[in-house]
């Protein structure tokens, strides 16, 4: 073992791992009650003139869009909810471009996480308050922009240029991420349901103050802004200019492509937390010898199986490396578009199964979150992997935050797919996923072979 490494890896990947892991917790805490909250009581209490700020805005925003897009023109309580868990959801993606250009240009990295992590505390108590819940989740989504891109891009920056270990501790790394999301629901989600919304909103805000604290005692260990300025100036030296390099301009061309397809990824993928959640309370049973489980509970079977058959495919990949047959990064992509569209093709079966006014069992959303998660792991954390193997160095944080910005897209139209939920049947809505997904990923194995030719096998 190396000096100030932990199982082959710096010490600092796990400072990252859990600092990760709590704000992850903290997140997706509250995005496992945001549709309940909004379809069960915040916009019924706003219909019945109950003061909300900011709601009249936001509703003559959504149903305008709703409106341009060919749909009803007033919106039910369930469209109106999905259009703004996919509205919330998608600026949770944007402002990381911001903050990338922030932390590469003014802040650097280590501030921007002290303010976008403070911003987001903020952010959860105020949820605790019903009017001030928009300006509540303006808070987080301004937080996460500090926050996000830049925690992803110090992971990359514990390993030198062309170290191996960089795409293992991305997969630890999301492994953190992981880690917070599957108890998130137990506690977030339990406490929200069973004891008061705003209990469970208050738990997420408290897992954000944790996360700062394991960073700061922890920061000791991470690389510095000024080692990453230093790391940009000798990539500067190198190219003989400030000007980006023809070849880098070819990086960039790849990851806009790679960014814009991995959009459809998301807005199917993304429909687990809005209309899988809606099923899973509406359309499932969860009585067990006497007890209801909260459906809630549905969202922690996506990373616990992240958890269990991450490092067996972290696995599989080093063996066929070894063979020289590991699929490209890009084929990897693909493959987990198919795999999204597969799981979709289990929702088709239980919406065929069970009636419009019945219940079913659990293992059909079981099934689906297994089959969900092996493609979520082929495509989501390789993806972090190459941002920060194909970006310039005095770009990353920007381009981290480019990255994001597809999940942007991808959240924002998953709202608005959400909104077909209860317009056309179940089983089509679902079919409609299907194809996405896997018209996506035909896309991604046909570009596999003409971006290997331009940028050569980082992809």
């Amino acid at each position: 073992m190396r000096q100030g490494e932990i199982f082959g890896h710096p010490k600092g990947l796990y400072v990252l791992f859990f600092t990760e892991m709590w704000e992850r917790f903290s997140y997706y805490g509250m995005r496992a009650l945001l549709v309940l909250y909004m379809t069960q009581h915040l916009l019924l209490k706003a219909e019945k003139g109950d003061p909300v700020v900011g709601y009249g805005g936001i509703k003559a925003f959504v149903q305008g869009v709703a409106g341009l897009l060919g749909t009803h023109s007033e919106l039910s309580i369930q469209a109106m909810s999905s259009q703004i868990y996919g509205l919330y959801t998608a600026l949770v993606y944007l402002t990381p471009f911001m903050g990338g250009i922030l932390a590469d240009r003014v802040f650097g990295q280590r501030k921007s996480v002290y303010i976008g992590g403070i911003l987001m505390a903020i952010g959860h108590f105020l949820m605790a308050v019903e009017s001030l819940f928009f300006p509540a989740l303006l808070f987080l989504i301004l937080g996460n922009g500090c926050f996000k891109p830049n925690i992803s891009t110090q992971v990359g920056g514990l390993y030198p240029k062309g170290d191996h270990r960089r795409d293992g501790a991305f997969t630890i790394f999301y492994m953190g991420i992981n880690l917070g999301a599957m108890f998130s629901p137990l506690v977030c989600g339990t406490l929200g349901q069973k004891v008061g919304w705003h209990w469970g909103f208050g738990a997420a805000g408290v897992g954000m103050l944790l996360g700062l604290m394991i960073y700061h005692f922890g920061r000791h260990t991470l690389p510095s802004d000024e080692q990453t300025e230093h790391e940009a100036g000798i990539a500067h030296a190198e190219g003989g200019s400030t000007k980006l390099s023809a070849q880098e301009w070819k990086s960039i061309a790849a990851l806009v492509f790679l960014c814009i397809v991995n959009i459809v990824f998301w807005a199917v993928y993304e429909q687990q937390g809005n209309t899988m959640q809606l099923w899973a309370e509406e359309r499932t049973i969860w009585t067990y010898l006497g007890w209801t489980i909260p459906s809630t509970w549905f969202q922690l079977f996506n990373p616990l199986f992240i958890m269990i058959f991450a490092p067996m495919l972290t696995r599989l990949w080093n063996w066929q490396s070894d063979r020289k047959r590991e699929p490209s990064t890009v084929t990897k992509m693909g493959v987990g578009c198919i795999l999204l569209g597969a799981a979709f093709v289990i929702m088709i079966c239980a919406a065929r199964v069970v009636g419009p006014t019945d219940k079913g069992s659990a293992l059909w959303l079981i099934g689906t979150a297994l089959v969900l998660t092996m493609g979520e792991l082929y495509l989501s954390p390789v993806g972090l992997s190459l941002v920060t193997k194909l970006a310039p160095v005095r770009m990353v944080s920007m381009l981290m935050g480019m990255w994001f910005l597809s999940s942007f897209f991808g959240n924002y139209l998953s709202g608005v797919l959400g909104g077909f939920y209860n317009v056309i049947s179940k089983d089509a809505f679902f079919g409609l996923m299907t194809v996405l997904a896997i018209s996506a990923g035909l896309i991604f194995f046909g570009a596999n072979r003409p971006l290997r030719q331009v940028i050569g096998d980082k992809v």
